[in-house]
């Protein structure tokens, strides 16, 4: 249609142009004649009547004058000739020379006649419109004759002027109509979805046959509530008349009233359910009005009544999936047994329970394994929808008696379905009070699900139904029996892991010290907690060393359970015995650092898993000197108290981790005031993955600043209760330890000369000393002890020569020099002349030895005090740990 309508537009607009044309070529040929007759009339008379026209004629020679003149006035004119003749006709003047003389073409009569005649003639220029005026003298009388004329063809034309314009005019119409056809036929591809007049009429054909087939109702409703459009499917749904096209919806007969309101309220509804007879109709509307389409609402109906029972069998199931996710999610987030067993008892509720109680076996709470009968079962946790049931009591031990469903199922490994408990009778001969209570409240339907893993049976979950629910079937039963099942391993992993840790924690505590030994060089209060997550490797140690001296020892193995709490007592045992050598702590850590090589090469050859990495802590303080030593292997840097309250960390040189080998390491030495705190811990006080370490370390000393007078076990519990959550991720080490000065009065020392003479001196000073204390009678021993180390620094030693006596908890002698080398106990011969002075030293001291320092070497032994001499400092009670 588009193309049909073009064809008219351009066959018009050419017949349009076409008729412009020719009367613009009529009226254009008039106009040009009328045109140059005028223009010839006037320039011949203008010229007739020129000045010095008459004067020339009558010259001999009128040619002469008149032929510029013409030739000139021509030019102005824009005329094509000016011709001046005699009254004969003969030629005074031409515009072409060679014509003047001769006869002029023309009609003169009339002219000579004394009148303007104008004609159109042939002339030696063409086709030519002329004007002969006469030239009369002053009496009037026609002496010449003057012709003026030009060529039709030289005349403007109207047509080279208007052409143009009839044509563009032509061609804008044109290309306008052209321009409007486009647009038109492109919305009427756009609305026809480019189809053709007989795809067209298919389609419709099409569009009335699905519309009156489809097993769906189709109905459209105008904006003022007009059905304008049912198909058939929709009048037999609604049971509409035939004459319904075309009424008001709120006067259609037999339609339910929420579906008239619906219907008239135009707005926008998905798959609502009404009600039409005894069918469900699920009701979809929409606008038609979106894509610019006329106002109103399209609605389709579909019958819903079977489909709406089957959607209820797939809701249950689909919540019943849901409730199994749900368990999958919610059941064993910890390896805790009792919050497992709660997590199990919450989930059922209420969506499939009221109340779930869950039974274990009391050995299962301690990590054993269940026994074979249900005669020790604990409640483990009970989840109801109301408080106030009465079910049995959280914690309650009681042993089911065989006839009742839960000692069924725990000794058949089988679920028990009781579905009407009010005539049921074998549940109610465990507790028949409780029973007539439990009816009484309500509860009337139970399923007890065996708690079954790796074919051992742990407890019993019990599903109690009241009035919020139907009675339990099969289809319940078959549930609670998968629930069940995907806790009972996560229970049964809980158990595992219980028994695990206890045996990881018995370990690790029999490792760690039962006790402080007794000294007086400090006070101290110790804590160790074990990470919640699994027992890690923190530990650590107080170990007297002669000379009233006292080393303290802190270190981390990397990593939890039972291999970390073995290499930590491995450890700790390699820390005594390189203690008992004496050695300074730089040395120390060395030959811990090698140890801890080659476990950990052991250990990977042999399983591949070495120690993944250990830290340690090793200081000793000298209560006579109050010097601190220590050396710390990429273990954190101790706190100190000082007695006015202030909290530092000393620099103490930060070597590598035990185990990595290649650096030596350092030692730092603190001159430390009596009263300080020393504050020895692990990473795990600090360190936290909800802050940084330097927070941490902030927490630390916020809590010991200001407290200088606090005893350590007040500073344990605080600090403690300052930084660590409820339950920590990582296990604890914390030592306190305050430190005290030993007395000037309980210490003496001399100064030996290299003279054998001089031991006798040094006898008698010592004896005097002795006296003085009161212990006289250890005179003797002590007297032939340092004779004979005297003895050997003189002989075997080198300047200068020191002897220092410590009576503490103990009485010690010294003996130091400036050599480093170390007399060794040996067995004389009968015919040796030496050979027996350490032996005797041996026999007569409680323990005697050798350690080195950076000028030589001491040699020390120690003897037993009498009981009945008193302490002179007293014995410092180890702070006991919590448990």
């Amino acid at each position: 249609m588009a193309g049909q309508v073009l064809v008219f537009q351009v066959a018009l607009v050419v017949l349009l142009v076409t008729c412009a044309v020719i009367a613009l070529v009529l009226q254009s040929e008039r106009d040009t004649s009328a045109e140059a007759r005028h223009r010839s009339t006037a320039v011949a008379q203008t010229f007739a009547h020129s000045p010095g026209v008459l004067a020339a004629l009558e010259t001999p020679d009128p040619s002469k004058i008149l032929q510029p003149l013409t030739e000139a006035a021509r030019r102005a004119a824009g005329v094509d000739f000016i011709v001046v003749m005699n009254t004969e006709g003969i030629r005074y003047t031409h515009p072409l020379p060679d014509r003047i003389g001769k006869r002029f073409v023309g009609e003169i009569g009339p002219s000579l006649a004394g009148k303007v005649y104008v004609e159109s003639v042939n002339g030696p220029l063409g086709r030519e419109v002329q004007a002969t005026v006469p030239i009369k003298n002053t009496d009037d009388q026609v002496v010449a004759l003057v012709s003026a004329g030009m060529k039709v063809k030289n005349v403007e034309s109207q047509v080279d002027r208007q052409l143009p314009i009839i044509l563009g005019a032509g061609a804008a119409a044109l290309a306008l109509s052209t321009g409007v056809t486009a647009l038109v036929g492109r919305r009427l591809r756009r609305q026809t979805h480019s189809l053709a007049p007989d795809e067209m009429t298919l389609m419709y054909e099409h569009h009335d046959t699905v519309l009156h087939s489809v097993r769906e109702g189709v109905l459209i409703v105008s904006p003022d509530g007009r059905l304008m459009l049912a198909n058939d499917e929709a009048r037999r749904l609604l049971e509409l008349p035939p004459d319904v096209e075309g009424r008001l919806v709120p006067e259609l007969p037999g339609l339910d009233p929420d579906t008239k309101e619906l219907l008239v309220s135009g707005r926008e509804a998905t798959d609502e359910v009404h009600l039409s007879g005894e069918r469900l109709l699920a009701i979809n509307q929409r606008p038609t009005d979106r894509d610019g389409g006329p106002k109103g609402t399209v609605v389709t109906l579909r019958d819903s009544t079977e489909l709406q029972a089957v959607t209820g069998r797939a809701e249950v199931a689909r919540e019943r999936l849901r409730l199994l996710y749900d368990a999958g999610l919610r059941v064993g987030t910890t390896l805790d047994v009792l919050r497992t067993a709660d997590e199990l008892a919450r989930v059922p509720i209420p969506r499939f329970a009221d109340f779930v109680t869950v039974d274990l076996a009391d050995a299962v709470l301690h990590g054993e394994e269940p026994a074979p009968t249900a005669a020790d079962m604990r409640r483990a946790a009970v989840c109801g929808i109301r408080d106030d049931h009465p079910l049995s009591e959280q914690g309650r031990l009681f042993a089911y008696q065989p006839a009742t469903p839960q000692a069924r199922g725990y000794g058949s490994g089988r679920s028990q379905l009781v579905s009407n408990l009010p005539s049921a009778t074998s549940w109610r001969v465990q507790d028949p009070d409780r029973a007539k209570a439990i009816i009484d409240y309500g509860i009337h339907s139970l399923i007890t699900a065996p708690i079954q893993a790796r074919g051992v049976v742990l407890g019993m979950a019990n599903f109690w139904r009241g009035h919020h629910h139907e009675s339990f079937d099969e289809e319940d039963l078959s549930l609670a029996e998968e629930l069940v099942a995907r806790a009972a391993i996560s229970i049964d992993n809980a158990r595992r892991y219980t028994r695990e840790h206890a045996m990881a924690v018995t370990l690790q505590r029999s490792l760690l010290p039962q006790a402080m030994p007794e000294q007086n060089a400090l006070d101290i209060a110790y804590r160790y907690l074990p990470a919640q997550s699994g027992v890690g490797g923190d530990w650590f140690d107080v170990i007297p060393l002669p000379g009233s001296r006292v080393a303290l020892a802190v270190g981390d193995v990397v990593g939890h359970g039972l291999h970390a709490a073995a290499t930590m007592g491995r450890l700790r045992t390699a820390v005594h015995n390189f203690s008992a050598l004496d050695l300074p702590p730089d040395e120390l850590l060395g030959h811990l650092d090698d140890l801890v090589g080659r476990i950990d090469q052991n250990e990977a050859a042999e399983s591949a898993a070495g120690v993944v990495g250990a830290t340690c802590l090793y200081g000793i303080y000298d209560p006579v000197t109050r010097r601190y030593v220590m050396a710390r292997a990429g273990h954190l840097a101790p706190a100190l108290v000082r007695p006015d309250g202030t909290v530092t960390f000393p620099d103490v040189p930060a070597g590598p981790p035990l185990g990595v080998g290649g650096m030596p390491f350092q030692t730092a030495e603190l001159c430390l005031e009596e009263g300080t705190q020393l504050v020895l811990y692990t990473d795990g006080l600090i360190e936290d993955r909800r802050r940084d370490l330097d927070v941490g370390m902030e927490l630390l000393r916020d809590a010991l600043t200001g407290h200088p007078q606090r005893p350590p076990e007040e500073t344990c519990k605080y600090v403690l209760d300052s930084l660590l959550p409820e339950r920590p991720k990582d296990d604890v080490a914390l030592l306190v330890a305050r430190t005290r000065q030993l007395p000037a009065d309980r210490i003496a020392d001399w100064d030996v000369q290299p003279d054998p003479a001089a031991v006798a001196g040094m006898r008698d000073a010592v004896s005097d000393k002795l006296e003085a204390w009161g212990l006289s009678e250890l005179g003797f021993t002590m007297e032939l002890i340092l004779s004979e180390l005297i003895t050997n620094a003189i002989r075997y030693g080198a300047e200068p020569i020191h002897v220092r006596l410590i009576r503490d908890r103990a009485l010690t002698c010294e003996v130091s020099d400036g050599s480093s080398t170390s007399p060794h106990l040996r067995y004389a011969a009968t015919t040796d002349e030496g050979g027996r002075g350490l032996f005797l030293v041996s026999q007569m001291a409680e323990r005697w030895g050798t350690r080195y320092t950076p000028q030589g070497k001491v040699i020390w032994a120690e003897q037993a005090l009498p009981e009945i001499v008193e302490e002179p400092v007293p014995v410092a009670t180890a702070a006991k740990a919590d448990r």
